[in-house]
């Protein structure tokens, strides 16, 4: 098994053909073929079904691949941290929940390594998703919380992924309205206060339960609810629906909006915001640089 051979695997993936990874790897496809060809057999696995239409990736080949982004990914810090004069450029990628403040210091990170060529990635995704891209490699780290609500759960999730949590920062719950809502002039607000408005959450696709739920409350509890995908389209239905959500609180302005405002919910309950990272991984400098900017603007 060799590096090339990993960032072959990588590639087809990604093309989901043969003979599309092979121009982009500018070799031939028949080498392509048969250095894919090896590794499978030196792994005993089946990573890829060929057929006419291109390759589909098999089960155990997704985690061959999970193994494979890791590899090189540590492959390139090792680099940068060791190598020589030869210029890299810079990589990094996170998945996280719908946080003005993991916006911010991704931001200050690309503001921090402002070179003429980077490529970054920043997803901001459903809870599964950011444990699955983290897991499988396409995300360094992953940005979301722990409660005692969906702690035991989404732990159990992390353990059986070879994921640790690693806690940022604590967050009071607040609600997100807008400013002009009938309940703005209140200091803190109850679930109570809350019931007639409609209640608005970031949809979560087939692990739609309560512990994957971004927000702090249960749907259960609300007669009005509505889901939606992203953090524009829910800000949008706050102001014209006098709708609300619940979140930590961190806001701010220049992302959000100066009609999106945080009042205090009255819960005995406490957000553990925190990334997620895989076990015994080298972080890279922009994963370092990321972190420490999220202490900075939570």
């Amino acid at each position: 098994m060799t590096l090339q051979q990993l960032t072959y695997l990588v590639t087809v993936a990604e093309c989901g053909n043969i003979t599309e990874a092979a121009e982009q790897l500018f070799i031939s496809q028949p080498s392509l073929s048969n250095a894919i060809h090896n590794l499978e057999k030196e792994m005993g696995v089946t990573a890829f079904v060929r057929s006419n239409k291109g390759v589909v990736v098999t089960r155990e080949g997704e985690e061959l691949l999970s193994y494979a982004r890791m590899l090189l990914e540590q492959a390139d810090i090792m680099k940068e941290h060791f190598g020589n004069e030869e210029k890299r450029v810079p990589k990094f990628s996170v998945s996280c929940q719908h946080y003005s403040f993991a916006v911010n210091a991704f931001v200050d990170v690309i503001n921090q390594y402002n070179v003429e060529k980077y490529s970054f990635i920043l997803r901001e995704t459903q809870t599964g998703e950011i444990i699955d891209d983290v897991a499988q490699g396409k995300s360094e780290l992953g940005i979301l919380y722990l409660s005692e609500h969906n702690e035991d759960v989404l732990s159990k999730l992390l353990k059986k992924n070879e994921l640790i949590f690693e806690e940022l920062f604590i967050a009071n719950p607040h609600v997100f309205i807008s400013k002009e809502h009938p309940l703005a002039k209140k200091e803190r607000l109850t679930t109570e206060d809350l019931k007639p408005y409609p209640y608005l959450v970031f949809e979560q696709g087939e692990r739609n339960s309560f512990y994957f739920s971004e927000e702090f409350l249960s749907v259960l509890d609300f007669p009005k609810n509505i889901q939606v995908r992203d953090r524009a389209t829910l800000f949008n239905l706050a102001i014209g629906l006098n709708g609300f959500t619940v979140s930590s609180g961190v806001l701010d302005q220049k992302l959000n909006g100066e009609n999106i405002i945080a009042r205090p919910l009255e819960m005995n309950c406490k957000m553990r915001i925190g990334m997620v990272r895989r076990k015994n991984m080298l972080l890279s400098r922009y994963a370092k640089a990321y972190i420490e900017a999220i202490k900075t603007n939570k």
